[in-house]
């Protein structure tokens, strides 16, 4: 139980709406996609020209937003006031992502450079090992030039 004190300040209590970042983060991306889109620009078209069409064509009675559209100037702004911001924080989401895909692609480099430097020494072992074999090529040569021997002797070979 907290007792007032009359004699000490009271804490100050910040109330702040509570929000997850992650979920906001979401949505900003799903509405800055949507607003690239050949579709938003459909929308948006279509509601100024419904917008001006009815405000100018219309009767006097029923128009609400007379010219010079001033209430239509400020729903734009305002419009644009939110995409902006919203926009960014998406491209900054993405850059984050970039980056962690960016690490992800270095490390893997460099765990497949090293296993091609181990490949490389493993084969230039096997070469040289191979060079102190007999091929079959020289094991060939060989056989071939005992035969020719055999069929021709020379007369010193006696």
């Amino acid at each position: 139980m907290v007792v007032n004190r009359l004699d000490q300040p009271r804490e100050l209590r910040r109330i702040r709406p509570h929000y997850d970042p992650e979920a906001f983060g979401r949505l900003s991306e799903r509405f800055a996609r949507f607003l690239g889109t050949a579709r938003f620009l459909v929308y948006m078209t279509v509601f100024i020209l419904v917008w001006v069409s009815w405000n100018w064509l219309v009767p006097d009675p029923l128009v609400f937003d007379p010219y010079p559209f001033i209430f239509l100037t400020l729903i734009l702004s305002l419009q644009a006031s939110y995409a902006a911001p919203l926009i960014l924080l998406a491209q900054n989401r993405q850059a984050d992502r970039d980056r962690v895909q960016a690490e992800r692609d270095r490390l893997a480099s460099e765990r497949n450079q090293a296993e091609v430097e181990y490949l490389t020494r493993e084969i230039a072992g096997l070469r040289h090992a191979l060079g102190e074999l007999a091929t079959r090529d020289y094991i060939r040569g060989e056989l071939d030039h005992l035969i020719e021997e055999l069929r021709h002797p020379t007369p010193d070979d006696h």
